[in-house]
């Protein structure tokens, strides 16, 4: 039996192999939740080696790795079905890979942790057949972008995006342009710079360094891990298809580097930069000299409660629908409103408000505490409808996010203008996939921005018809 795409529908369906054993196993919480862990690896292997639809065959695979079947998956299902791994073993009675608890193990807080991670499984599985569904290569192309001025198009992208963002902060309802736009301009100015070094275009060289060099002092002051591990991750990527041998030697150690320095530094940081005691450079000098120096310990709290979700998620699946009723076309609703500007919309509801609320409903936290625990993207599908909204959702999701990618190739000359440079930009939240609220409204307004940053360069005559006679 075929799908549209003329693959085995078979295909597909080993992809959720691991997580159909799993269910097997649900009176064993340790071997369920074993096998869906492990099946995460199992589906990256099918996926990436090609055997459920071969990969992309019109570039190598190191000039690809920003397409959605490789950086979207491995970030978004990666750190969303993989990184739990820490807190099964804090909830077994490990840490830092000892046993230290004396105690009996939580039984329901075991179960509750396979369950979630079969959600996983069964998400990851329908996340990436909706992209492998979806995938259309090559991309038949309409326009194209003479490859000689690609260096200096991708320096400008980066000086104009970003005093553009800036300016987007001070227009009231209007300041999640100025988030696409800092998004943008980094990418452009990380893309330009992997450009002009093999090029050896020193004046390229120099400005976009000195940009990549901005960019990463404010991640690094930001209080966030996040940011300064994909400003190191990404310019590894666009570096990889020149220096191969030296990219794979030096950025894998240094993001692995990065995972056991980060934790100590961003805590030193925020108790400090944040009590408003220290000025930001006092701050993170001290975060640096307290995590070189090893003076504090807090790694494994940081690997099994905040690297992954899924104690989160634990709470939401006991609550609901035990004490809480699914949402069912709540969450969407709210969406559709989260996307209409503030400045259109003056008395509209505060959209983290509306988050929180199902945050307080399930006992997240307190009401009366001063935190924000937003739920991640698979656990408001739970909320929305159970284990067939986990599979719904999450297939809409990397169909949307396949669908996105080929559409910026095909408007913009192909891979590295669609979809280096404006899918990476503008959509960067489908690596990690935040609430619904967010990411719809994200979605639905770089999709617009997409197309108005299109119809500029047609305007300029930079993006030129495939079928014009200058070609």
């Amino acid at each position: 039996m075929q799908t549209a795409d003329n693959t085995s529908i078979e295909r597909y369906l080993v992809l959720f192999l691991p997580w159909g054993l799993s269910l097997l196993f649900v009176n064993s919480p340790i071997v369920s939740y074993l096998i869906a862990w492990i099946g995460s690896f199992f589906i990256f292997f099918l996926t990436l080696s090609g055997y459920v639809r071969p990969l992309p065959k019109d570039r190598a695979f190191s000039e690809q790795i920003m397409r959605p079947i490789f950086i979207v998956q491995i970030i978004f299902a990666g750190y969303m079905a993989c990184t739990s791994i820490f807190y099964f073993l804090t909830v077994l009675g490990y840490e830092d890979f000892q046993y230290t608890s004396y105690s009996l193990v939580d039984t329901g807080r075991l179960m509750l942790t396979a369950e979630c991670q079969r959600y996983y499984c069964l998400g990851h599985a329908a996340f990436v057949s909706g992209i492998i569904m979806f995938m259309k290569y090559p991309v038949e192309k309409k326009y194209y972008i003479e490859n000689e001025s690609l260096a200096n198009l991708l320096m400008q992208f980066a000086l104009i995006s970003f005093p553009a963002s800036i300016l987007f902060i001070k227009i009231p309802g209007l300041s999640q342009f100025s988030n696409q736009l800092s998004s943008l301009s980094f990418i452009a100015g990380t893309l330009a710079l992997a450009f002009a070094i093999p090029l050896k275009k020193s004046g390229n060289t120099i400005i976009c360094f000195a940009l990549y060099a901005f960019n990463f002092y404010q991640a690094a002051i930001s209080g966030f891990k996040e940011p300064i591990i994909l400003s190191i991750l990404i310019l590894g990527i666009f570096l990889y298809p020149s220096y191969k041998k030296t990219i794979f030697l030096t950025f894998g150690p240094m993001l692995i580097g990065l995972f056991l320095f980060l934790p100590t530094y961003n805590r030193i940081f925020r108790e400090n930069a944040w009590s408003g005691e220290t000025s930001t450079k006092e701050a993170s000098q001290l975060a640096l000299d307290a995590a070189v120096n090893g003076k504090d310990d807090t790694n494994w709290d940081f690997f099994a409660y905040r690297l992954s979700e899924i104690d989160m998620f634990t709470t939401f699946v006991k609550s609901t629908p035990s004490y809480v009723d699914f949402y069912g076309f709540t969450l969407l609703k709210q969406s559709a409103m989260a996307i209409v500007p503030r400045i259109f919309w003056p008395s509209k509801p505060n959209t983290e408000d509306l988050i929180m609320e199902r945050v307080y409903d399930a006992g997240v936290v307190n009401r009366g505490s001063n935190v924000s625990a937003k739920p991640a993207y698979i656990a408001d599908a739970y909320l929305s409808g159970g284990g067939i909204a986990v599979f719904f959702y999450l297939f809409i999701y990397g169909a949307i996010a396949q669908v996105i990618s080929h559409k910026a190739e095909k408007l913009f000359g192909g891979y590295i203008l669609g979809t280096a440079l404006i899918y990476s930009g503008l959509f960067q939240i489908f690596w990690r996939g935040l609430s619904f609220e967010f990411l719809i409204n994200t979605v639905f307004w770089s999709y617009i921005s997409m197309y108005i940053i299109f119809r500029l360069l047609r305007r300029y005559k930079i993006l030129k018809p495939i079928e014009d006679p200058a070609d």
